[in-house]
């Protein structure tokens, strides 16, 4: 039996803050699907983490982690789900705060994390056959894993996976802090160096058995100075052991047809149904409730490299020039959500400006929506567009990273169709523009806008393809 560890800093529904959290909460269950493979999780215990779950957990060791010249205390607590065992490393120190990330002492903090999660494989008596981590907050458990433990006869034949979920965010940290926060010494100086700092996810790549990002496109991407953030010469040293899988979502969590979130489910079998929850949708945001306009739709961070500043170029003339509806659910930069409350404030029977995070409500409007927009300047994978599409939205993306793996462009040969979605290859204001335009010529056109929407909402977004790439990746260690 193949037995896999995956190490995290989130997992839905425990604690998530994005894409790593609802990977964690999802994939692992996937994997565990084969009956020939042993998958469990371990991330830390929030504070965040809600009484009804840590109901029931079940205690499995207390001890002390060693971290330079702390000696930290250590529990960890238990509880199965879907097949998985998660296991959670309590320290309400380091993890009882007010957000998951973003504490001055965050280095620190999951540095604990990375040792705590080697160290709890002892006391556990679980010893994987992959250790796989995920993104910068784990990058430290793979440097442990070769530089402190491969010595010791129980870890010594355990491989790793490193998986970078976004190379933006790569831990980089003052030398003067090597020894006492990460307990690294002198001979890791090199692994550790990158233009004179730390870089946790540098030294990651390095010492990986493999290395994973989440799309095919994104893996191609990420080895070019455009895309790189200044890794790419040390993706391109270690490129053999380079490959990109194209995440999927959680077909149980993001169902249509039985998800409570929404007023009314549907199916692709059942889509006549998907234009009450736009009617619903508009009456509860005050917009005019009408079946024949097309109502778009922005979820997301309103952040530039999301696209929003080329949403914002065009919003005047699309809005002013077209017969449609807009909602924009996300919080972000100051500007950005100032630019948006304006647009309402000048659209009022057109726009709507939602500033906050909340995943029920983010459901209603990818099964209101009609069209959906995601013109991301980079995107590692993206699973917005693969929600929008199981929800019956047509996407408009831009061709980076997962939309371009996951979203192909529209067209017809008779009465056949071809592709899920409309798609623009240049970061433009104009092409954003001319093919939001043709998806709502197409929305107007109902016998092909129900042909397009069944084909899309049929489109498969499920973990069962990756998950079976991601056995093989293992299988190759």
């Amino acid at each position: 039996m193949k037995k896999i560890l995956f190490v995290g800093a989130e997992a839905m529904p425990f604690a998530a803050t994005g894409g790593l959290g609802d990977v964690l909460g999802s994939l692992p269950a996937a994997l565990a699907a084969d009956p020939d493979t042993d998958v469990r999780v371990i991330m830390p215990l929030y504070g965040q983490i809600s009484d009804a779950w840590r109901a029931k957990m079940k205690e499995e060791a207390v001890f002390t982690v060693d971290l330079a010249w702390r000696q930290l205390y250590c529990g960890v607590k238990s509880l199965k789900k879907d097949g998985v065992t998660y296991y959670f490393i309590d320290n309400e120190y380091y993890f009882k705060r007010d957000s998951l990330y973003g504490s001055f002492d965050d280095g620190e903090r999951f540095a604990y994390f990375s040792m705590a999660a080697l160290c709890a494989m002892e006391k556990l008596d679980f010893y994987p056959d992959v250790l796989h981590a995920h993104d910068w907050q784990a990058a430290l458990s793979v440097v442990y894993l070769k530089c402190l433990f491969a010595k010791k006869k129980q870890y010594r034949n355990i491989k790793s996976v490193f998986t970078i979920h976004n190379i933006e965010y790569q831990g980089q940290y003052h030398f003067g802090i090597l020894g006492d926060v990460f307990a690294l010494g002198f001979e890791q100086y090199e692994l550790m160096d990158f233009g004179g700092s730390i870089n946790l996810m540098k030294a990651a790549i390095v010492c990986a058995d493999r290395v994973s990002t989440v799309s095919p496109r994104y893996a191609e991407e990420i080895c070019t100075p455009a895309f790189g953030k200044g890794l790419d010469s040390v993706l391109n040293d270690h490129r053999g052991k380079l490959c990109g899988i194209l995440n999927g979502i959680d077909y149980k969590y993001y169902n249509p047809a039985r998800d409570s979130a929404i007023p009314v489910p549907f199916s692709w079998r059942t889509r006549a149904k998907k234009p009450e929850n736009k009617l619903a949708l508009q009456s509860a945001l005050g917009l005019p409730a009408r079946r024949d306009v097309p109502l778009l739709a922005v979820i997301s961070r309103l952040v530039a490299h999301k696209g929003l500043d080329i949403i914002a170029e065009i919003s005047a003339r699309l809005i002013g020039g077209e017969d449609l509806q807009l909602v924009v659910l996300g919080r972000g930069d100051a500007d950005y959500e100032h630019f948006f409350v304006e647009l309402e404030r000048r659209f009022p029977d057109k726009v709507r400006t939602l500033l906050r995070y909340d995943r029920d409500l983010a459901k209603q409007i990818y099964a209101a929506c009609d069209i959906f927009l995601m013109p991301s300047k980079t995107e590692p994978c993206g699973l917005s567009q693969m929600i929008a599409s199981r929800y019956g939205a047509i996407p408009v993306v831009r061709e980076t990273g997962g939309l371009y793996d996951s979203i192909k462009g529209y067209w017809e040969q008779g009465r056949r169709i071809f592709g899920n979605g409309f798609t623009f290859a240049n970061y433009s204001g104009e092409e954003l523009l001319e093919r939001t335009a043709a998806a709502i010529a197409l929305w107007r056109d109902e016998a092909r806008r129900d042909r397009l929407m069944s084909r899309i909402m049929r489109t498969d977004f499920s973990w069962q393809e990756s998950a079976r790439h991601y056995l093989e990746m293992y299988q190759s260690l």
